[in-house]
């Protein structure tokens, strides 16, 4: 039995012993000291499923190292099939334009259309298939830490976006060949319209500014491995582009082929113009706006370190 005396207020509340004030205070200082040096479980947790920059960026020398090394046939099929699935989202946005084409509000028209951009985009990079917007970021990555020629990096390039167009050339005439079922030939026009309606100034920097989102969105999924983040982060990238009307050049490029394939209204120069221009500003926006800035940000940090 305890010999220890409890004292009693006159409402009958245990007042604290000094023995116990000792042993309260004592656990204080030991939660602080756990707290300092050790994160709390959760917290660690959350912690450890986001990489840190100089993670993300071996990752992503990594991942540029690995494309660099595949035999060329590979990256062509892989290609190829990239420029098959975008057709998905080509499909769908013809579907809703073609829905909402007597819409007089035309902001309308383009949240709704800007919903179901992104799921050909979700499809083809979680089957991870190569589409061009990816590497122009990614494969520059090993070039500027000296693994791998210039020349070595344009013809991954080259490889890329002729498997893209392959894909996107047959993608289109399977389009255009199923549009009996499909019923989306008025979306198919606007899109084309919408895609030439511009001078060589305001398509380049529309297509510099849709290469710096989806190099942005390849940048983002290397820094979480959670299948679902990665999802969404694709998703709103390329809603952004959905919404903003800017010009992605492989999925453009197959909304020019079902344009020049459907209708008279659209001749070869009409694509190659969209083409060139859609692929010379995505190439800039990702290698520029996101390879060379975050390696040279994170080089930086580290040489200070």
């Amino acid at each position: 039995m305890s010999d220890e005396i409890k004292i009693l207020t006159p409402s009958g509340e245990e007042i604290e012993s000094e023995k116990d004030k000792q042993f309260h205070n004592r656990r204080k200082e030991e939660r602080r000291k756990e707290d300092k040096d050790y994160l709390p479980v959760i917290v660690k947790r959350t912690d450890e499923s986001f990489r840190h920059p100089d993670d993300i960026l071996e990752k992503a020398i990594s991942e540029g190292e690995e494309q660099m090394s595949r035999p060329g046939i590979s990256l062509f099929l892989s290609a190829t099939a990239a420029g098959l699935i975008i057709s998905f989202t080509v499909m769908a946005v013809a579907i809703f334009t073609t829905m909402t084409v007597d819409l007089s509000n035309t902001i309308i028209q383009r949240v709704l259309t800007a919903l179901v951009y992104p799921l050909g985009f979700v499809l083809c990079i979680l089957s991870r298939t190569q589409l061009f917007t990816e590497h122009t970021a990614t494969a520059v990555y090993p070039i500027l830490v000296g693994k791998f020629s210039v020349k070595k990096l344009f013809l991954l390039w080259f490889i890329v976006i002729s498997g893209n167009l392959f894909g996107g050339l047959m993608s289109s005439q399977l389009l255009v060949q199923a549009d009996s079922v499909i019923h989306a030939y008025a979306g198919y026009v606007k899109i084309a319209e919408h895609l030439v309606a511009y001078d060589s100034k305001s398509l380049l920097i529309s297509a510099i500014l849709a290469g710096w989102l989806m190099a942005l969105a390849a940048w983002i999924t290397l820094s979480t491995p959670s299948t679902l983040s990665q999802i969404v982060i694709i998703y709103l990238v390329t809603f952004l582009i959905g919404i903003g009307g800017l010009h992605h050049s492989i999925a453009g490029s197959v909304e020019m082929f079902v344009g020049y394939f459907i209708s008279d209204n659209f001749s070869v120069t009409d694509v190659g113009f969209f083409v060139s221009h859609a692929l010379l500003g995505n190439l800039i926006g990702g290698s520029i706006f996101v390879a060379l800035l975050n390696y040279g940000h994170i080089r930086q940090t580290q040489k200070n370190d």
